[in-house]
């Protein structure tokens, strides 16, 4: 049976991934670590507002007792769970989650360690100087790269209230990025997009959603709920992002996968 060429070379690259490698007469086996960056969706996930009727919804249409098959019937928001947010969101005209290109949702990951600081600061944004101290330790942040700032936020995710964080006037507090620090990602290293385990890129008390309002203008894509950021180095592995690809979405729930060598 003749395979077609690209399906052999295709074939091929994925072999490679796990087949062992032979090198100076011996087997040396070579594994890639993947890394699930992303919440598993149900009803008890946290959402930016709070409402008495849950976001997600699921009914059974069908079983396998009854139709010899089992699915079932979903309903939640664009935005909710580890999710995507496209620059539509908040930039009339510019992509929607189906016209993002798709050669931006594969590259280089880095991850920023905050987690200290916002333990003695709820509010904490990510400033110029934690990028410039990250750069001296592993070099310049590549062009085409996604940055997601890591919190130590998601530690709140099982309880709702304690993630979105409210004061008693229903403020919500959580860290985020500066404006300084996106101009800096976006303009200075043509980043790809913007990442966080929190609800927002904004910090929780922002009234007006500055670095959102920013980094979409610039056709960057954001990254929001983002999980196991404790299991995926600083530096040297990729992320693979895979929302539904919504017609004139505005946002999508997403699959995040580190690869990490």
């Amino acid at each position: 049976m003749k395979i077609p060429l690209i399906f052999a070379y295709t074939l091929l690259a994925s072999v490679s991934l796990l087949a062992p490698q032979r090198v100076a007469s011996r087997q040396v086996v070579r594994l890639r670590k993947v890394v699930d960056l992303t919440h598993t969706l149900n009803a008890s996930t946290p959402t930016y507002e709070e409402s008495a009727e849950p976001a997600y919804r699921a009914k059974t249409v069908a079983t396998l007792e009854k139709e010899h098959y089992f699915a079932r019937e979903i309903c939640l928001p664009e935005h909710f769970g580890t999710h995507l947010d496209a620059p539509a969101h908040f930039a009339k005209g510019l992509w929607t989650v189906d016209q993002i290109p798709p050669e931006r949702l594969f590259a280089a990951l880095v991850v920023i360690d905050v987690s200290d600081k916002v333990k003695s600061d709820v509010d904490y944004r990510l400033s110029v100087g934690d990028i410039s101290r990250w750069e001296k330790a592993h070099g310049e942040i590549p062009a085409r790269a996604v940055v997601v700032l890591r919190t130590g936020w998601e530690s709140r995710w099982n309880s709702a209230k304690d993630y979105r964080n409210p004061d008693a006037k229903g403020v919500m507090h959580f860290p985020g990025y500066s404006v300084e620090a996106a101009k800096l990602l976006v303009e200075g290293r043509k980043v790809y997009g913007l990442g966080i385990d929190t609800l927002s890129i904004d910090y929780g008390p922002s009234p007006d959603f500055p670095v959102h309002q920013y980094s979409l203008a610039h056709s960057i894509y954001h990254l929001e709920n983002v999980a196991n950021l404790d299991s995926v180095p600083p530096t040297g592995a990729l992320i693979v992002v895979a929302p539904m690809k919504l017609e004139g979405g505005s946002g999508s729930p997403v699959r995040l996968l580190a690869i990490v060598e």
